[in-house]
């Protein structure tokens, strides 16, 4: 079987869309879903809870990203750790895709057409995320058997 090797510059365009994606985060949460008006409704507690774990989700993206962007030789190298990190972020990505496609359909997101464009792009984006970091992952794989 022959393998394909994956271009540098789509593990990059990959960080930098990862990287896009936590620097719009803020904005989405707070135009699109009203994100902060809806967490003022928690206790006190959860509500640090919640802003944390958002604060996680920005952070791995960008840091998803910036890995992609400086070391994208060293994601597609077989290593044990190019195992490892490409698992993880597959995982990470295919887990937002399968959620996206299970749970968010039944909400409804504001019908300006920024936003529904936006919901297209961002969509697109997450799923780019999953295929590239699982054929990545599988990549990788491959050169160790």
């Amino acid at each position: 079987m022959m393998k394909t090797d994956i271009p540098n510059w789509l593990i990059i365009l990959g960080g930098c869309g990862q990287i896009f994606t936590a620097l719009i985060y803020p904005y989405i949460r707070h135009k699109v879903f009203d994100w902060y008006n809806d967490v003022k409704q928690l206790k006190p507690l959860n509500q640090e809870i919640a802003k944390t774990y958002g604060r996680y989700i920005q952070g791995l993206n960008f840091s998803f990203g910036l890995i992609a962007m400086i070391i994208p030789s060293d994601l597609k190298n077989g290593t044990n750790l190019a195992i490892a990190i490409t698992g993880l972020i597959a995982a990470y990505w295919v887990g937002k895709v399968a959620t996206q496609i299970a749970y968010y359909p039944m909400y409804e997101i504001p019908q300006k057409v920024i936003f529904k464009i936006g919901s297209y792009f961002m969509n697109f984006l997450f799923t780019l995320f999953a295929v590239v970091y699982t054929w990545l992952l599988l990549y990788n794989i491959y050169e160790i058997i």
